[in-house]
Protein backbone atom coordinates (compact mmCIF):
# COMPACT_ATOMS: atom_id res chain seq x y z
CA UNK A 1 0.00 0.00 0.00
CA UNK A 2 2.86 2.38 0.85
CA UNK A 3 4.47 1.65 -2.51
CA UNK A 4 1.22 2.25 -4.34
CA UNK A 5 0.67 5.50 -2.46
CA UNK A 6 4.17 6.70 -3.32
CA UNK A 7 3.61 5.86 -6.98
CA UNK A 8 0.35 7.84 -6.97
CA UNK A 9 2.08 10.84 -5.34
CA UNK A 10 4.97 10.65 -7.81
CA UNK A 11 2.55 10.37 -10.72
CA UNK A 12 0.58 13.40 -9.47
CA UNK A 13 3.74 15.48 -9.08
CA UNK A 14 4.89 14.51 -12.59
CA UNK A 15 1.54 15.45 -14.09
CA UNK A 16 1.75 18.92 -12.46
CA UNK A 17 5.46 19.51 -13.08
CA UNK A 18 6.70 20.91 -16.38
CA UNK A 19 10.11 21.22 -18.07
CA UNK A 20 10.56 23.91 -20.72
CA UNK A 21 13.71 24.48 -22.80
CA UNK A 22 14.46 28.12 -23.66
CA UNK A 23 16.68 28.96 -26.65
CA UNK A 24 16.90 31.90 -29.06
CA UNK A 25 18.94 33.86 -31.62
CA UNK A 26 19.91 30.92 -33.80
CA UNK A 27 20.71 33.29 -36.71
CA UNK A 28 20.78 30.36 -39.11
CA UNK A 29 22.64 31.26 -42.29
CA UNK A 30 24.84 33.85 -40.60
CA UNK A 31 28.45 34.14 -41.73
CA UNK A 32 31.45 35.66 -39.98
CA UNK A 33 32.82 37.95 -42.67
CA UNK A 34 33.21 35.44 -45.55
CA UNK A 35 33.50 32.42 -43.28
CA UNK A 36 30.53 30.02 -43.34
CA UNK A 37 29.18 28.85 -39.95
CA UNK A 38 26.70 26.29 -41.31
CA UNK A 39 28.64 23.24 -40.08
CA UNK A 40 28.86 24.72 -36.58
CA UNK A 41 25.16 25.55 -36.70
CA UNK A 42 24.31 21.99 -37.73
CA UNK A 43 26.35 20.67 -34.80
CA UNK A 44 24.87 23.02 -32.19
CA UNK A 45 21.30 22.41 -33.41
CA UNK A 46 21.90 18.67 -32.97
CA UNK A 47 23.27 19.37 -29.48
CA UNK A 48 20.16 21.37 -28.53
CA UNK A 49 17.95 18.49 -29.72
CA UNK A 50 19.99 16.03 -27.66
CA UNK A 51 19.62 18.24 -24.56
CA UNK A 52 15.86 18.47 -25.05
CA UNK A 53 15.70 14.67 -25.19
CA UNK A 54 18.08 13.95 -22.31
CA UNK A 55 16.30 16.46 -20.06
CA UNK A 56 12.84 15.19 -21.10
CA UNK A 57 11.68 18.69 -21.96
CA UNK A 58 7.91 18.99 -22.36
CA UNK A 59 8.12 22.12 -24.55
CA UNK A 60 10.73 24.22 -26.36
CA UNK A 61 10.61 28.00 -26.69
CA UNK A 62 12.61 29.67 -29.49
CA UNK A 63 12.54 33.40 -28.74
CA UNK A 64 13.22 34.95 -32.13
CA UNK A 65 15.99 35.66 -34.66
CA UNK A 66 15.53 32.19 -36.07
CA UNK A 67 17.31 33.25 -39.27
CA UNK A 68 19.93 35.93 -39.88
CA UNK A 69 18.16 37.58 -42.82
CA UNK A 70 14.65 37.99 -44.22
CA UNK A 71 15.67 35.74 -47.14
CA UNK A 72 17.93 33.06 -45.65
CA UNK A 73 19.92 30.62 -47.82
CA UNK A 74 18.39 27.25 -48.65
CA UNK A 75 20.76 25.33 -46.38
CA UNK A 76 19.69 27.48 -43.41
CA UNK A 77 15.98 26.93 -44.12
CA UNK A 78 16.58 23.20 -44.46
CA UNK A 79 18.44 23.08 -41.12
CA UNK A 80 15.70 25.11 -39.42
CA UNK A 81 12.82 22.81 -40.32
CA UNK A 82 14.80 19.63 -39.69
CA UNK A 83 15.73 20.91 -36.23
CA UNK A 84 12.18 21.87 -35.30
CA UNK A 85 10.83 18.54 -36.52
CA UNK A 86 13.39 16.67 -34.43
CA UNK A 87 12.62 18.83 -31.38
CA UNK A 88 8.87 18.18 -31.74
CA UNK A 89 9.28 14.38 -31.55
CA UNK A 90 6.44 13.85 -34.03
CA UNK A 91 3.99 15.97 -32.05
CA UNK A 92 4.87 14.62 -28.61
CA UNK A 93 6.63 17.86 -27.61
CA UNK A 94 5.36 21.40 -28.24
CA UNK A 95 7.76 23.75 -30.04
CA UNK A 96 6.84 27.44 -30.05
CA UNK A 97 8.90 29.89 -32.15
CA UNK A 98 8.42 33.64 -32.61
CA UNK A 99 9.89 36.14 -35.09
CA UNK A 100 12.79 38.38 -34.10
CA UNK A 101 14.02 41.59 -35.70
CA UNK A 102 16.07 39.60 -38.25
CA UNK A 103 13.09 37.50 -39.34
CA UNK A 104 10.36 38.06 -41.89
CA UNK A 105 7.09 37.60 -39.95
CA UNK A 106 5.30 36.32 -43.04
CA UNK A 107 8.04 33.79 -43.80
CA UNK A 108 7.95 32.54 -40.22
CA UNK A 109 4.18 32.01 -40.29
CA UNK A 110 3.95 30.64 -43.85
CA UNK A 111 4.37 26.91 -42.98
CA UNK A 112 2.09 27.13 -39.94
CA UNK A 113 -0.71 24.77 -41.16
CA UNK A 114 1.78 22.00 -41.92
CA UNK A 115 3.93 22.72 -38.85
CA UNK A 116 0.94 22.37 -36.53
CA UNK A 117 0.62 18.73 -37.60
CA UNK A 118 4.02 18.20 -35.93
CA UNK A 119 3.22 20.26 -32.82
CA UNK A 120 5.26 23.24 -34.07
CA UNK A 121 3.67 26.65 -33.48
CA UNK A 122 4.79 29.90 -35.14
CA UNK A 123 3.94 33.52 -34.32
CA UNK A 124 5.22 36.29 -36.59
CA UNK A 125 3.31 39.32 -35.33
CA UNK A 126 2.37 40.64 -31.86
CA UNK A 127 -1.31 40.17 -32.72
CA UNK A 128 -0.95 36.74 -34.35
CA UNK A 129 -3.65 34.23 -33.41
CA UNK A 130 -2.71 30.55 -33.33
CA UNK A 131 -5.44 28.37 -34.80
CA UNK A 132 -6.66 25.59 -32.47
CA UNK A 133 -5.63 22.01 -33.28
CA UNK A 134 -5.32 18.62 -31.60
CA UNK A 135 -2.87 15.79 -32.29
CA UNK A 136 -3.09 12.07 -31.58
CA UNK A 137 -0.29 12.49 -29.01
CA UNK A 138 -2.67 14.52 -26.81
CA UNK A 139 -1.02 17.87 -27.62
CA UNK A 140 -3.67 20.48 -28.38
CA UNK A 141 -4.44 24.19 -28.28
CA UNK A 142 -7.22 24.68 -25.74
CA UNK A 143 -7.46 28.50 -25.87
CA UNK A 144 -6.10 31.11 -28.27
CA UNK A 145 -6.24 34.89 -28.64
CA UNK A 146 -4.12 37.69 -30.07
CA UNK A 147 -0.71 37.26 -28.47
CA UNK A 148 -1.78 34.32 -26.31
CA UNK A 149 -2.18 30.57 -26.44
CA UNK A 150 -2.91 27.79 -23.98
CA UNK A 151 -1.45 24.36 -24.73
CA UNK A 152 -2.37 21.02 -23.29
CA UNK A 153 0.81 18.96 -23.33
CA UNK A 154 0.88 15.17 -23.59
CA UNK A 155 0.82 13.41 -20.21
CA UNK A 156 0.32 16.64 -18.25
CA UNK A 157 -2.63 17.46 -16.01
CA UNK A 158 -1.99 21.21 -16.26
CA UNK A 159 -1.88 23.55 -19.27
CA UNK A 160 0.99 25.73 -20.46
CA UNK A 161 -0.07 29.36 -21.05
CA UNK A 162 2.17 31.60 -23.14
CA UNK A 163 1.93 35.35 -23.73
CA UNK A 164 3.60 35.85 -27.14
CA UNK A 165 5.08 39.16 -28.30
CA UNK A 166 7.24 38.71 -31.42
CA UNK A 167 9.44 41.62 -32.46
CA UNK A 168 7.95 44.69 -34.09
CA UNK A 169 9.18 48.26 -34.17
CA UNK A 170 7.45 50.72 -31.87
CA UNK A 171 4.89 51.91 -34.42
CA UNK A 172 3.93 48.42 -35.57
CA UNK A 173 3.71 47.19 -31.98
CA UNK A 174 1.23 49.92 -31.10
CA UNK A 175 -0.82 49.28 -34.25
CA UNK A 176 -0.85 45.51 -33.65
CA UNK A 177 -1.93 46.03 -30.05
CA UNK A 178 -4.63 48.54 -30.97
CA UNK A 179 -3.06 51.76 -29.71
CA UNK A 180 -2.54 54.84 -31.87
CA UNK A 181 -1.82 57.50 -29.23
CA UNK A 182 1.65 58.85 -30.12
CA UNK A 183 2.13 60.14 -26.57
CA UNK A 184 1.55 56.76 -24.95
CA UNK A 185 4.77 54.95 -24.09
CA UNK A 186 5.43 51.46 -25.37
CA UNK A 187 5.93 50.31 -21.77
CA UNK A 188 2.38 51.38 -20.93
CA UNK A 189 0.92 49.78 -24.06
CA UNK A 190 2.61 46.43 -23.46
CA UNK A 191 1.86 46.44 -19.76
CA UNK A 192 -1.83 47.01 -20.46
CA UNK A 193 -1.91 44.23 -23.06
CA UNK A 194 0.05 41.73 -20.99
CA UNK A 195 -1.94 42.37 -17.84
CA UNK A 196 -5.25 42.04 -19.70
CA UNK A 197 -4.17 38.67 -21.14
CA UNK A 198 -2.86 37.46 -17.78
CA UNK A 199 -6.04 38.48 -15.99
CA UNK A 200 -8.22 36.75 -18.60
CA UNK A 201 -6.31 33.52 -19.06
CA UNK A 202 -3.68 32.97 -16.35
CA UNK A 203 -4.36 31.51 -12.92
CA UNK A 204 -2.67 29.06 -10.55
CA UNK A 205 -4.11 26.04 -12.35
CA UNK A 206 -1.44 26.17 -15.06
CA UNK A 207 2.12 27.27 -15.85
CA UNK A 208 2.25 30.86 -17.12
CA UNK A 209 5.11 32.12 -19.33
CA UNK A 210 5.88 35.29 -21.29
CA UNK A 211 8.03 35.03 -24.45
CA UNK A 212 9.15 38.09 -26.38
CA UNK A 213 11.93 39.43 -28.61
CA UNK A 214 12.42 42.92 -27.23
CA UNK A 215 14.93 44.95 -25.25
CA UNK A 216 13.99 44.31 -21.61
CA UNK A 217 15.83 45.77 -18.60
CA UNK A 218 15.32 46.29 -14.89
CA UNK A 219 14.24 49.90 -14.43
CA UNK A 220 17.17 52.07 -13.41
CA UNK A 221 19.80 49.52 -14.41
CA UNK A 222 22.59 50.18 -16.90
CA UNK A 223 21.69 49.40 -20.49
CA UNK A 224 23.50 46.29 -21.76
CA UNK A 225 25.18 46.51 -25.15
CA UNK A 226 23.35 45.05 -28.11
CA UNK A 227 25.35 42.46 -30.08
CA UNK A 228 27.99 43.71 -32.50
CA UNK A 229 26.85 43.45 -36.14
CA UNK A 230 23.30 43.13 -34.78
CA UNK A 231 20.40 45.16 -36.10
CA UNK A 232 19.76 47.41 -33.08
CA UNK A 233 16.20 47.65 -31.76
CA UNK A 234 16.87 50.28 -29.09
CA UNK A 235 17.10 53.46 -31.14
CA UNK A 236 14.98 56.17 -32.69
CA UNK A 237 12.28 54.39 -34.65
CA UNK A 238 12.96 51.14 -32.78
CA UNK A 239 11.32 49.73 -29.72
CA UNK A 240 11.84 51.44 -26.38
CA UNK A 241 13.36 49.46 -23.56
CA UNK A 242 10.69 47.51 -21.68
CA UNK A 243 10.95 47.30 -17.91
CA UNK A 244 10.61 44.12 -15.88
CA UNK A 245 8.05 45.90 -13.73
CA UNK A 246 5.74 45.88 -16.80
CA UNK A 247 5.52 42.06 -16.58
CA UNK A 248 2.35 40.73 -14.87
CA UNK A 249 2.77 39.15 -11.43
CA UNK A 250 0.98 36.00 -12.65
CA UNK A 251 3.86 35.20 -15.01
CA UNK A 252 6.26 32.58 -13.62
CA UNK A 253 9.05 32.94 -16.19
CA UNK A 254 9.93 35.38 -18.98
CA UNK A 255 11.85 34.01 -21.99
CA UNK A 256 13.68 36.74 -23.90
CA UNK A 257 15.47 36.88 -27.24
CA UNK A 258 17.77 39.47 -28.87
CA UNK A 259 20.83 39.85 -26.63
CA UNK A 260 23.49 37.22 -27.35
CA UNK A 261 24.93 36.88 -23.84
CA UNK A 262 23.04 34.61 -21.45
CA UNK A 263 22.09 36.55 -18.33
CA UNK A 264 19.32 37.09 -15.82
CA UNK A 265 17.72 40.50 -16.25
CA UNK A 266 15.72 40.36 -13.01
CA UNK A 267 14.23 37.95 -10.49
CA UNK A 268 11.05 39.98 -9.98
CA UNK A 269 8.18 39.59 -10.62
CA UNK A 270 9.61 36.30 -11.93
CA UNK A 271 12.91 35.05 -13.35
CA UNK A 272 13.51 37.12 -16.51
CA UNK A 273 16.25 35.71 -18.74
CA UNK A 274 18.03 36.18 -22.03
CA UNK A 275 19.33 32.72 -22.90
CA UNK A 276 21.69 34.16 -25.53
CA UNK A 277 22.74 32.83 -28.92
CA UNK A 278 23.99 29.24 -29.32
CA UNK A 279 27.18 30.40 -31.10
CA UNK A 280 29.41 33.46 -30.82
CA UNK A 281 28.57 35.52 -33.89
CA UNK A 282 31.02 38.45 -33.57
CA UNK A 283 34.38 39.09 -31.96
CA UNK A 284 32.61 41.21 -29.36
CA UNK A 285 31.43 37.81 -28.08
CA UNK A 286 34.96 36.39 -27.95
CA UNK A 287 35.48 33.94 -25.06
CA UNK A 288 31.75 33.92 -24.21
CA UNK A 289 30.26 30.64 -23.06
CA UNK A 290 26.91 29.77 -24.63
CA UNK A 291 23.86 28.18 -23.00
CA UNK A 292 20.32 26.95 -23.26
CA UNK A 293 18.08 27.25 -20.20
CA UNK A 294 15.90 24.53 -18.72
CA UNK A 295 12.90 25.93 -16.84
CA UNK A 296 11.26 23.71 -14.25
CA UNK A 297 7.85 25.00 -13.27
CA UNK A 298 4.64 24.06 -11.50
CA UNK A 299 1.44 26.06 -10.91
CA UNK A 300 1.60 28.91 -8.42
CA UNK A 301 5.38 28.79 -7.95
CA UNK A 302 8.31 30.76 -9.36
CA UNK A 303 10.16 28.73 -11.93
CA UNK A 304 13.62 27.36 -11.24
CA UNK A 305 16.33 27.72 -13.88
CA UNK A 306 19.05 25.30 -14.92
CA UNK A 307 21.83 26.71 -17.10
CA UNK A 308 23.13 24.13 -19.60
CA UNK A 309 26.38 25.07 -21.32
CA UNK A 310 26.66 24.31 -25.02
CA UNK A 311 29.84 22.58 -26.16
CA UNK A 312 29.60 22.80 -29.96
CA UNK A 313 30.91 25.65 -32.05
CA UNK A 314 34.30 27.23 -32.57
CA UNK A 315 35.59 29.75 -30.06
CA UNK A 316 36.13 33.30 -31.30
CA UNK A 317 39.48 34.57 -30.07
CA UNK A 318 41.21 37.93 -30.20
CA UNK A 319 44.99 38.05 -29.97
CA UNK A 320 47.59 40.82 -30.06
CA UNK A 321 50.92 39.24 -31.01
CA UNK A 322 54.29 41.01 -30.97
CA UNK A 323 56.15 39.66 -33.97
CA UNK A 324 55.73 36.75 -36.33
CA UNK A 325 57.26 34.19 -33.99
CA UNK A 326 54.70 34.83 -31.25
CA UNK A 327 51.84 34.94 -33.78
CA UNK A 328 52.80 31.59 -35.36
CA UNK A 329 53.19 29.91 -31.95
CA UNK A 330 49.81 31.17 -30.70
CA UNK A 331 48.00 30.26 -33.92
CA UNK A 332 49.48 26.75 -33.76
CA UNK A 333 48.13 26.30 -30.22
CA UNK A 334 44.62 27.57 -31.09
CA UNK A 335 43.71 25.65 -34.22
CA UNK A 336 40.04 24.97 -33.45
CA UNK A 337 38.99 28.61 -33.32
CA UNK A 338 38.18 31.64 -35.42
CA UNK A 339 40.70 34.41 -34.95
CA UNK A 340 41.04 38.18 -35.05
CA UNK A 341 44.81 38.71 -34.98
CA UNK A 342 46.55 42.03 -34.41
CA UNK A 343 50.21 41.71 -35.36
CA UNK A 344 52.64 44.29 -33.96
CA UNK A 345 55.87 44.51 -36.00
CA UNK A 346 58.68 46.95 -36.79
CA UNK A 347 58.13 46.69 -40.55
CA UNK A 348 55.23 46.39 -42.92
CA UNK A 349 53.66 42.94 -43.21
CA UNK A 350 54.88 41.32 -46.41
CA UNK A 351 52.93 39.05 -48.72
CA UNK A 352 55.07 35.98 -47.80
CA UNK A 353 54.39 36.64 -44.09
CA UNK A 354 50.66 36.82 -44.70
CA UNK A 355 50.89 33.56 -46.65
CA UNK A 356 52.81 31.94 -43.79
CA UNK A 357 50.13 32.92 -41.26
CA UNK A 358 47.36 31.60 -43.49
CA UNK A 359 49.23 28.29 -43.86
CA UNK A 360 49.49 27.94 -40.06
CA UNK A 361 45.79 28.64 -39.37
CA UNK A 362 42.83 28.49 -41.77
CA UNK A 363 40.47 30.35 -39.44
CA UNK A 364 42.01 33.83 -39.50
CA UNK A 365 39.00 36.07 -40.05
CA UNK A 366 40.76 39.40 -39.57
CA UNK A 367 44.47 40.24 -39.68
CA UNK A 368 45.24 43.72 -38.38
CA UNK A 369 48.82 44.94 -38.91
CA UNK A 370 50.18 47.41 -36.36
CA UNK A 371 53.53 48.90 -37.40
CA UNK A 372 55.44 50.54 -34.56
CA UNK A 373 57.34 53.06 -36.71
CA UNK A 374 54.94 53.41 -39.62
CA UNK A 375 55.13 57.22 -39.51
CA UNK A 376 58.91 57.20 -39.76
CA UNK A 377 58.89 54.64 -42.56
CA UNK A 378 56.48 56.68 -44.65
CA UNK A 379 57.90 60.03 -43.58
CA UNK A 380 54.38 60.91 -42.35
CA UNK A 381 54.27 63.52 -45.11
CA UNK A 382 51.33 63.38 -47.43
CA UNK A 383 52.66 66.34 -49.44
CA UNK A 384 55.86 64.57 -50.47
CA UNK A 385 55.10 62.62 -53.63
CA UNK A 386 57.80 61.44 -56.00
CA UNK A 387 56.20 62.05 -59.39
CA UNK A 388 59.09 60.38 -61.13
CA UNK A 389 57.67 56.99 -60.10
CA UNK A 390 55.21 55.15 -62.32
CA UNK A 391 51.55 54.67 -61.38
CA UNK A 392 52.06 51.20 -59.93
CA UNK A 393 54.84 52.42 -57.62
CA UNK A 394 52.78 55.43 -56.54
CA UNK A 395 49.81 53.15 -55.81
CA UNK A 396 52.05 50.91 -53.65
CA UNK A 397 53.37 53.95 -51.75
CA UNK A 398 49.82 55.20 -51.14
CA UNK A 399 48.61 51.78 -50.00
CA UNK A 400 51.53 51.43 -47.55
CA UNK A 401 50.81 54.86 -46.07
CA UNK A 402 47.06 54.27 -45.75
CA UNK A 403 46.99 50.58 -44.77
CA UNK A 404 50.35 49.99 -43.12
CA UNK A 405 51.25 47.07 -45.37
CA UNK A 406 52.16 46.10 -48.92
CA UNK A 407 49.34 45.54 -51.41
CA UNK A 408 49.08 41.87 -52.34
CA UNK A 409 49.52 40.55 -55.87
CA UNK A 410 45.79 40.21 -56.47
CA UNK A 411 45.20 43.86 -55.63
CA UNK A 412 48.14 44.97 -57.77
CA UNK A 413 46.83 42.93 -60.69
CA UNK A 414 43.40 44.52 -60.30
CA UNK A 415 45.00 47.97 -60.29
CA UNK A 416 46.88 47.11 -63.49
CA UNK A 417 43.63 45.99 -65.14
CA UNK A 418 42.02 49.31 -64.23
CA UNK A 419 44.95 51.19 -65.68
CA UNK A 420 44.69 49.12 -68.85
CA UNK A 421 40.97 49.89 -69.18
CA UNK A 422 41.69 53.60 -68.76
Amino acid sequence: KIGTTLNVITRTITLRFMKILHTSDWHLGKRLEDFSRIEEQQAVMAEICEIADSENADAVLVAGDLFDTFNPPTEAVDLFYKTLKRLSKNGNRAVIAIAGNHDSPDRIEAPDPLARECGIIFAGYPNSVVQPFELESGLKITQSAEGFLEIQLPNKAIPLRILLTPYANELRLKICLGHDDPEETLQAVLQEKWHALANNYCDEKGVNVLMTHLFVIKKGSELPEEPADEKPILHIGGAQAIHTENIPAKIQYTALGHLHRMHRVDSEPCPVYYCGSPLSYSFAEADQEKFVLLIEAEPGQKASIKEIRLKCGKKLLRKKAFGMEEAVAWLTENQDSLVELTLVTDTFLTAPERKQLSAVHNGIIALIPEVRNAAAMTGNNRQSIDLSKNMEELFSDYFRQEKGQEPNNELLQLFKEILAED
